[in-house]
């Protein structure tokens, strides 16, 4: 679990990165990169006084990442003008991930996942 604050993108990213060993360079950046917009998408969207949570499933193929927030919102990926200075997380997580989608969860809010 982690506090909502800007804080959190750099400890979930160090705390996915501890559960990395075994794989790729490559593939752990990617990763990295994921936690990281997923994360701050949470923050975005995780209403004030709340946590959220980073979970983390390995398997002998494959990891994926789930960040499980309050917030009400349906994320998705945005066509950002040039000159945005946001809307292009999604769009990342799309381009370095196998597969990511959102899902219910217990409780209020949604679960975003990347693999």
């Amino acid at each position: 679990m982690f506090p909502r604050s800007a804080a959190a993108v750099g400890r979930a990213r160090r705390f996915v990165a501890g559960h990395l060993d075994g794989c790729a360079p490559e593939q752990a950046d990617d990763i990295r990169v994921c936690v990281s917009e997923l994360v701050t998408n949470a923050l975005h969207h995780t209403p004030a006084g709340r946590r959220f949570l980073v979970r983390i499933i390995r398997t002998d193929t494959a990891v994926r990442i789930e960040v499980h927030d309050a917030g009400t919102a349906t994320p998705h990926v945005c066509t950002p003008a040039d000159t945005d200075d946001r809307g292009r997380g999604l769009l990342l997580v799309s381009a370095v991930a196998d597969d990511w989608g959102v899902s219910d969860r217990t409780g209020p809010g949604k679960v975003v996942r990347a693999g």
